[in-house]
């Protein structure tokens, strides 16, 4: 993982301030270099042995490396070994990985509504696998660096890395909170899916601010409820079976927790309630979703008795 840390490093410190890109070298390399996850060589073997190539990655809806695998069954078992697969669809050569997300869909809604990202700088927040990462390149991104604290998430990203090592993506195993404040230095940040697990929503909304170019461009996608701008759900405890749920605000709610907290042109571009073919468990992630999280009798509460998952997308800018 060394090779990658400073390869991530070449990189960060050709776009971002100093003290961002010594920052994101240091976190990585005390998690990849210094103390790795205990499965991290498991890992990397199955990366080994993919195939060397020739291969082309191709963004799109699913995906796609692009190439002729030696040995479907090997191929198979060693991207297995990076399960579950959350966010995606994937292809590599032979192999489709239906992933527990359609993410796919969720670009389709969001990028109508984006200012163009051709020749941007854009950071994405909770990255999971870099599948939103992909299509944004696609879309015209100049370089795009994706976070994500969960490690087994950058290995699978390095799978399809491995096939695109030149493309300006990158995936960094690090929070938002980390980094350091007011850098300023990123024309559009998306965040999808990362308010309601922080304690401290407007402090999010602050450092997705921060990160941005006067002028830049937020992409908010959240889960929320619905009613008025005086309404929003705490869990108890568990929300949808997850425990870290903390703040679903109303739409209108959190339109006001973002001019609050310095945004303005904000506006609602999309809400939508999570279907149970957008998000379900597949041979690649083989654990509970979204049908085991919803009550038998009402698929319309969860099984704690809140409202189903409903999210709602919202586009601002700083000033």
């Amino acid at each position: 993982m060394k090779a990658y840390c400073d390869a991530l490093h070449e990189a960060c410190a050709e776009v971002l301030p100093a003290p961002m890109a010594a920052a994101l070298d240091e976190l990585a390399r005390e998690r990849l270099v210094r103390h790795p996850h205990g499965d991290q060589d498991k890992w990397l073997s199955a990366l080994a042995a993919l195939p060397a190539g020739p291969a082309t990655l191709l963004p799109g809806d699913t995906v796609t490396v692009a190439g002729v695998a030696p040995n479907l069954p090997a191929l198979r078992a060693n991207l297995q070994t990076l399960m579950p697969w959350r966010k995606g669809p994937f292809q590599l050569f032979d192999c489709t990985i239906d992933t527990e997300w359609r993410s796919d869909w969720k670009w389709q809604r969001v990028l109508p509504h984006l200012s163009p990202l051709a020749g941007r700088r854009v950071l994405d927040v909770g990255c999971g696998s870099g599948y939103h990462c992909w299509r944004m390149w696609e879309a015209g991104a100049r370089w795009v660096l994706g976070i994500d604290p969960t490690l087994l998430f950058l290995m699978q990203f390095l799978a399809l890395k491995r096939y695109a090592p030149t493309a300006p993506v990158w995936l960094a195993p690090v929070r938002m909170e980390e980094l350091p404040p007011a850098s300023a230095c990123f024309d559009t940040v998306f965040s999808m899916g990362v308010l309601y697990h922080r304690r401290s929503p407007l402090d999010h909304l602050l450092e997705l601010r921060d990160a941005l170019v006067p002028g830049g461009e937020l992409v908010l996608e959240t889960l929320v409820v619905e009613g008025d701008d005086q309404q929003m759900l705490m869990p108890e405890d568990r929300y949808a079976q997850m425990r870290n749920v903390y703040f679903l605000p109303s739409v209108p709610l959190l339109e006001r927790w973002l001019r609050r907290s310095g945004f303005t042109d904000v506006r609602t571009v999309d809400v939508n309630q999570t279907s149970l073919e957008e998000q379900r468990a597949s041979d690649w992630m083989q654990f509970q979703s979204l049908a085991d999280f919803l009550d038998p009798a009402d698929p319309q509460r969860t099984c704690e008795g809140y409202p189903a998952p409903r999210r709602a997308t919202l586009v601002a800018r700083k000033p």
